[in-house]
């Protein structure tokens, strides 16, 4: 085993273990952190006492820092600190002021291939274009962090809080994230889970792309133009997350397909809580969507989407589904809860007597034809529902709830 080393005085570098090397805080003022890492063994554990490091940084050997609150400052240039090398722990440092490079990917912590197995737990990314980026290693892990990014640069010319490329088995919790881009963006990659993080001031709170068998469960997105965008990924699990007040989407389902979608709630005035585009085989359960101005928009082609157990409640326009095809939303005889359902129950077995049909031949009409509004309560429209009330034959296609539900579900109400 290594002999402890130290730089300066050992007192102010705390508990020093076997093996580690510790930098006095006399000495790390203004200390380029690429000297302690050079004169540092592999396997050591670095514990920095406080002060500020310089960067850019890389770590070419299998280290453990602890920065003890540590300041590590890029100076503007490229990534503070770069892991290429496996089982490397960063933990308790602040670290900031990257470059703002987008084409040289400059990062907070970058970690590329050669990082396998990182963990960056516990740290302050702020200030830096993109937070953190795994770009390439397996099974890393970025857990505790508050990451807050750039607002003075425009929105497409920021970085990502946590960015992830080819990574697979990594894993994302427990983070809180700000500013920037998206909070998490992941492309072409697979076996992911982002759990337990909270995003606020950012474009999407989670942006998936091309990302398969992995899971997003438990995460908040709170004041964000969108909440949960799942792009051209198959076999998912999207659980229990918390979109509230974002003002675009809650969730977003394009050309996702093969997933499970459960047990989220979207509250607080989107446009529309969910919309799915395109997106085939997904099994849509339990779900809380409150509030939007469309509850569900379901358009394009989607197929074979299984849809029960979900509460719609008070949003202005229930489903909007423009097509002529009939599409049934329950399962096994449990259908979805609707708010402003018509309907008696009177078996008392918590379903509906009669089926819901969300939209009909006057909703068509103004999907199609939006100046028709002038005419929503011209006796012409009256006539139109009466007639397809008392003729059910001249429903033009579209949802039906044969089974609706009386209540809506219980849903925990988690702290995301």
């Amino acid at each position: 085993m290594l002999p402890a080393r130290t730089y300066g005085l050992p007192a102010l570098a705390g508990v020093v273990l076997m093996g580690s090397v510790a930098a006095s805080a006399a000495e790390s003022q203004g200390r380029a952190l690429q000297t302690v890492l050079d004169a540092a063994a592999p396997g050591s554990v670095l514990q920095l006492s406080a002060g500020t490091y310089t960067g850019p940084a890389l770590i070419d050997k299998t280290l453990t820092i602890d920065g003890g609150g540590a300041v590590i400052d890029g100076a503007g240039q490229g990534s503070v600190i770069t892991v290429e090398a496996p089982d490397v722990v960063l933990r308790n440092l602040v670290v900031r002021n990257s470059g703002i490079d987008l084409s040289e990917h400059d990062s907070g912590i970058f970690v590329g291939k050669g990082g396998d197995r990182a963990l960056v737990e516990n740290n302050r990314i702020e200030g830096n274009l993109i937070g953190i980026y795994l770009w390439g290693p397996d099974d890393a892990q970025v857990r505790d962090n508050v990451i807050v990014g750039l607002d003075d640069l425009r929105l497409n010319e920021r970085g990502n809080g946590v960015q992830l490329w080819n990574t697979p088995g990594s894993i994302v919790e427990n983070n809180d994230v700000r500013l920037g881009r998206d909070g998490i963006f992941v492309t072409t990659s697979h076996h992911n889970v982002f759990r337990g993080n909270r995003f606020r001031d950012v474009r999407f709170a989670v942006h998936y792309m091309y990302t398969n068998d992995s899971r997003v469960e438990g995460n908040l997105s709170q004041g964000n133009h969108l909440g949960f965008a799942i792009m051209f990924s198959d076999r998912l699990e999207i659980l229990d997350n918390r979109s509230e007040g974002d003002r675009d989407h809650g969730l977003l389902l394009n050309y996702a397909n093969g997933s499970r979608i459960e047990g989220n709630r979207v509250t607080g005035g989107a446009h529309k809580c969910v919309f799915i585009y395109n997106a085939n085989k997904n099994d849509l359960l339990d779900n809380h969507f409150e509030g939007c101005d469309i509850g569900i928009h379901f358009t394009a082609g989607s197929e074979r989407n299984a849809v029960s157990g979900n509460a719609f409640i008070n949003n202005r326009t229930q489903v909007k589904y423009v097509g002529t095809r009939h599409i049934e939303w329950s399962a096994e005889g449990r259908g979805n809860y609707w708010s402003d359902a018509a309907s008696f129950d009177l078996d008392g077995n918590g379903i509906g007597d009669r089926a819901y049909h969300p939209n009909d031949l006057v909703d068509q009409v103004l999907w199609r034809h939006p100046s028709a509004k002038l005419l929503i309560n011209s006796p012409a429209l009256h006539l139109l529902r009466w007639a397809q009330a008392e003729f059910p034959a001249l429903h033009p296609g579209g949802v039906t709830d044969s089974a609706p539900l009386m209540r809506p579900p219980e849903q925990e109400d988690g702290d995301g």
